[in-house]
């Protein structure tokens, strides 16, 4: 990705839609410029995600030159209502020249007024990248900060002074380092040193704009460069700081990085084959929880880490709940996590044991299990992403797909179980959990005729005995969870 000279000078490639907007503001007798990312993304050959209008025209004015707009904000930011069937056409954001005042909360500034100047616009600007203006019309840029030379060098640098610019708005220090994991760009000296001096300031941020900036690193080609990054400018205590403590922590012989480094590595991976967002965070977390379990072996004379998937699944539930992630993302983290040392000898692993793991991860996240493992592999520093084990337990995976793992699977539903005479309640729900975990050990009983008649003998027990049978499954898999960190705890007498 490099800037191209060439398009700036021949006028860059704009959509008539765009272009209809700002001619329609300049023929009102006002300026209209793109601005910000959409310029940057043009010149670099990139789509842009969104289209940003800048101009001298007040809101009002703005709102009475088209036919659908809204303004809710106190920004002046106009949002107005193409035709376009293009979703990112379909709302434009069309904001005045600014001049912001002070910023007291370390994000958004006090007061906005107005400017007639695109000079005063773009000096407050967070990068030299994003300070760039391109008026469609006359097709010409307007770069008074030295984007484009930036551009060139590929680097990131702040508009002006960099710690201003960060003392304005702490949260420009993580998308400094967000942009260049996007970009692929490296950090101005100047605006690195400037981000670790107001580092701390990044703690006054709401977790939910730090996830969101932290989420699109972990979406970007370079996420590993950008998580170290992170940490040398001091970033990274306030995204994650449970991640420092892996920093310098030695493994056992199977690994030739620290923990904190093989998470790294891990999440490198899962970038580089374009793996889903739950992957990645999984191959991050995965063993967060090893600095906690670690222990030397004189037997083995080397370290153990055991329990550590176990742990690290309730440390990742907590960062990522600290970092407002959505419930479902974070259930699916959590599962991959704890699940992730499902590998055993695949000469001696039984089918029943690999549909057991399915019915842990759930179907639609076996994969995800088995590409997290990969990322595990690789981040060790073997170069082998599928050894033959691995490849025998995927195609048992496979094999165990074709018998029931969840109850949707199961010849029997709740219908049936109400035609053979059980009220609605949570009987009916019980009945099913305890039929699959019968057919979990033996898939052959996965039929009409097995699973009715012994329905027809679970609707006689006692409700007790029941809802012992169909909680069964999932009261075992919590006990040896709490047996599994008890017996850490026991062994090291920490209570």
């Amino acid at each position: 990705m490099t800037y191209n000279n060439a398009m700036a000078k021949k006028g860059l490639d704009v959509p008539a839609e765009i272009t209809g907007l700002c001619r329609a503001i300049r023929d009102a007798g006002h300026e209209a410029y793109l601005i910000g990312g959409c310029v940057r993304d043009l010149l670099l050959d990139r789509e842009p995600k969104d289209w940003d209008i800048t101009t001298n025209a007040t809101p009002e004015q703005i709102q009475s030159l088209f036919e659908e707009t809204f303004y809710e904000n106190k920004f002046g930011t106009v949002g107005v209502v193409t035709k376009s069937e293009n979703p990112r056409l379909k709302v434009v954001e069309i904001t005045p020249y600014r001049v912001e005042g002070k910023y007291s909360n370390a994000r958004h500034p006090d007061e906005v007024t107005f400017s007639t100047n695109l000079s005063d616009d773009l000096k407050r600007r967070d990068f030299t990248v994003n300070a760039i203006a391109y008026d469609p019309i006359e097709k010409e840029l307007v770069d008074e900060h030295g984007g484009q030379d930036d551009l060139r060098r590929r680097v990131i640098a702040a508009v002006g002074d960099a710690d201003e610019r960060f003392q304005e708005d702490a949260l420009r220090t993580l998308r400094a380092i967000r942009f260049s994991a996007e970009l692929d760009f490296a950090l101005d000296a100047k605006t690195a040193a400037a981000i670790a001096k107001d580092a701390d300031r990044l703690g006054k941020i709401s977790k939910e704009r730090i996830r969101d900036e932290f989420v699109r690193i972990l979406e970007s080609d370079r996420p590993m460069q950008a998580m170290y990054v992170a940490q040398k400018l001091g970033i990274l205590k306030y995204v994650i700081p449970q991640l420092e403590e892996a920093i310098g922590v030695e493994q056992n012989q199977a690994h030739s990085y620290d923990v904190f480094e093989h998470l790294l590595r891990s999440l490198q991976h899962a970038a580089d084959k374009k793996w889903p967002l739950e992957v990645r965070l999984a191959a991050l977390l995965h063993d967060i929880g090893k600095p906690a379990s670690r222990r030397w072996s004189d037997e083995k004379k080397d370290w153990t880490f055991h329990g550590h998937e176990v742990i690290g699944a309730r440390m990742a539930e907590k960062i990522l709940h600290d970092l407002r992630m959505p419930n479902e993302t974070i259930k699916t983290v959590v599962a991959l996590i704890r699940w992730h040392m499902f590998f055993s000898d695949p000469d001696k692993v039984t089918l029943s044991a690999v549909r057991r793991i399915i019915t842990n991860v759930g179907v639609e996240h076996i994969n995800d299990l088995l590409n997290l493992r990969i990322c595990d592999r690789i981040g060790t520093g073997r170069p082998k992403e599928q050894p033959f084990r691995l490849r025998k337990y995927m195609s048992m995976v496979d094999e165990a797909m074709r018998d029931p793992v969840t109850v949707s699977m199961l010849k029997i539903d709740g219908k049936k179980v109400m035609d053979l005479g059980e009220k609605p309640g949570p009987r009916i729900g019980w009945t099913l959990h305890a039929l699959l975990e019968e057919v979990l050990d033996d898939p052959s009983r996965n039929t009409e005729e097995y699973l009715e008649r012994r329905a027809g003998e679970l609707l006689k027990v006692s409700e007790e005995e029941l809802k012992a049978l169909g909680e069964q499954g999932k009261d075992r898999r919590e006990k040896e969870d709490e047996a599994e960190v008890q017996k850490l705890r026991d062994k090291h007498h920490v209570n």
